[in-house]
């Protein structure tokens, strides 16, 4: 019955959008956008829209050198749909899902057959972080994806080589390639190219210099990939707009170089990441992740660029000293393959099963379930802990007093993947592909489950208050701004127009000065006593989940 299905290309393609859909598009706009990169993004876009100025990346109406636009574009064209909201906003990404895993499938399919395409597209949607990724509002998916097209048509591309087929199916692939490189530099910048040729450089060395590519194709490469990748660059360049481009080059220097602001971590912090975030996929890459199966020059091939690709992104970023869970998830793409690979051949008998596999994916599935199944019933009972005096941040102890409902049936999402892993257990001892797919679907089910159910509360506790306190400021003729933190919800939830007043740009006048509007402020409730010494002119309307809201009335001109 299977094989049957399989046969119909178009209808597996079918559902696999239909299951894409079903996914990743329901309940993407039942909460708000998270500060800051949700709510910065679809910020860009709403600026695009309000000021009619597609060419140029805007926050607060002023240029934002910070990322190109390619990404702000479709959020803009989303919004054009469906309004200036949360599911506009991530519905982007959501398509994205849809395409990564029709694009999975077919790589997969291509590699080896059908069957190895499904289980690719399994790993990927089934693991936590991948799911999560393509119901957020964030720039990340679309980036990976054209950066893992870019490599996988390379790929295409070398083994034509070798194989000194057509020069025409040679150039089609490496055309394709630097398209796929180009848009990614226009959804997030150079790094893309940057990780592409670190890549190339280790995959020359590892094979002795044994690849002569002819310099008209190096020349056709990068005259595609120039075009696709800089025309924004070269616009920006041609209006007037220059010092954004230097901007621009500036900030990516300094994340490599600089830790920025809140986002330091520990050495080992990706590593840490991706072992439970990529969860199951994660422990099922393990055996592969130095080790190449054999197997047709292709199916080595890809996956040696698999494995360089992943210790390439991993190894780059944990140099890197600005430390952010979404810099390493290119690293999804070579993890899911390699999971994908490893239950692949076990099922189809050519690789034997690991039991340290089995014993790390029940130790690490443990762990997360015991942390989702504790997580309800230690928020039910948050007073206590505030009680015992453990959280000794106001901020944080103000956040926590939030008024979020927990039933303890949130807890279900770890129960579940608590019984899939024992079923799991069992029947990887009787059938392994029964036992794969139990455990894939046990953390699809849980993650799915904590999507709806956790994550809103948690942004209950983070956020909402100050945005809910936004969106009343967007009803009246008012401005709002966050003191001493930093935040972009002021811009997005209380719909901050343009304006031709330099001076709004200026807290010490808009904390001072004769103002033209009523103005509204959020400080955090640690941060009270200082401003309220510093701006006596401040007047307190009330405080809530560890956020304080002021405000100052416009100063009438009776003249």
């Amino acid at each position: 019955m299977l094989n049957k299905l399989i046969e119909k290309q178009w209808l597996v393609q079918l559902l696999i959008v239909a299951f894409a859909s079903l996914l990743f598009v329901p309940f993407i706009g039942n909460m708000h956008l998270f500060d800051w990169d949700e709510i910065n993004f679809a910020e860009s876009a709403r600026e695009m829209l309000v000021s009619h100025n597609y060419l140029t990346v805007q926050i607060d109406f002023k240029p934002f050198w910070e990322k190109p636009p390619l990404f702000i574009w479709f959020q803009v064209l989303s919004m054009k749909l469906f309004g200036i909201n949360e599911f506009a906003a991530r519905f982007p990404n959501a398509m994205c899902g849809v395409f990564t895993l029709l694009s999975v499938y077919n790589h997969g399919k291509k590699l080896y057959d059908s069957k190895f395409g499904l289980t690719w597209v399994l790993m990927y949607s089934c693991s936590i972080l991948p799911y999560l990724y393509f119901k957020s509002g964030i720039i990340d998916p679309w980036f990976n994806l054209f950066i893992f097209n870019g490599v996988a048509f390379f790929v295409y591309y070398i083994q034509e080589l070798t194989e000194r087929s057509g020069n025409a199916r040679q150039i089609r692939f490496l055309i394709i390639s630097a398209i796929f490189i180009g848009l990614a530099v226009l959804t997030k910048g150079p790094v893309a190219f940057l990780i592409f040729c670190i890549a190339l450089v280790v995959f020359v060395l590892l094979i002795r210099f044994k690849m002569q590519i002819k310099p008209l194709h190096v020349l056709i490469y990068l005259a595609m990939f120039s075009f696709v990748g800089g025309f924004w660059f070269i616009v920006q360049w041609l209006t007037g707009h220059g010092s954004v481009i230097m901007d621009f080059i500036q900030y990516q220097i300094r994340l490599f170089t600089t830790q920025d602001a809140g986002h330091g971590g520990f050495l080992l912090y990706h590593f840490v990441v991706l072992l439970l975030g990529v969860f199951p996929s994660s422990v099922f890459a393990l055996p592969l992740l130095l080790k190449i199966l054999p197997a047709n020059p292709l199916q080595v091939l890809f996956q040696r660029w698999m494995i360089i690709l992943f210790w390439t992104v991993l190894i780059l970023f944990t140099i890197v000293k600005t430390k952010i869970v979404h810099y390493s998830s290119l690293c999804y793409f070579p993890i899911t393959f390699l999971a994908a690979l490893f239950v692949y051949s076990v099922e189809m008998k050519s690789y034997a099963p690991k039991k340290w596999v089995r014993t790390l994916q029940i130790i690490f599935g443990g762990l997360i379930a015991v942390v989702a199944i504790a997580l309800p019933f230690i928020a039910m009972n948050i007073s206590w802990v505030l009680k015992k005096g453990w959280v000794d941040d106001a901020f944080a102890a103000g956040n926590m007093q939030a008024a979020v409902h927990w039933s303890g049936f949130e807890s279900s999402a770890g129960v579940i993947l608590l019984v899939g892993l024992l079923l799991y257990a069992i029947y990887s001892l009787r059938n392994t592909m029964v036992a794969h797919r139990i455990l894939l679907f046990s953390s699809l089910v849980c993650v799915t489950l904590l999507t709806l159910m956790v994550t809103p509360r948690i942004e209950g506790y983070s956020q909402r208050a100050a945005i809910e306190f936004l969106e009343d400021v967007s009803t009246k003729n008012a401005r709002a701004y966050a003191v001493d933190y930093f935040s972009y919800a002021p811009l997005f939830y209380a719909k901050r127009p343009p304006s031709d007043n330099p001076k709004v740009y200026d807290m010490d006048w808009l904390l001072q000065g004769d103002l033209d509007q009523d103005t509204y402020f959020i400080v955090k409730v640690d941060q009270l006593a200082a401003n309220k010494e510093k701006y006596p002119t401040l007047q307190f309307l009330y405080e809530k989940n560890g956020f304080v809201f002021l405000m100052r009335k416009a100063i009438k001109n009776d003249k």
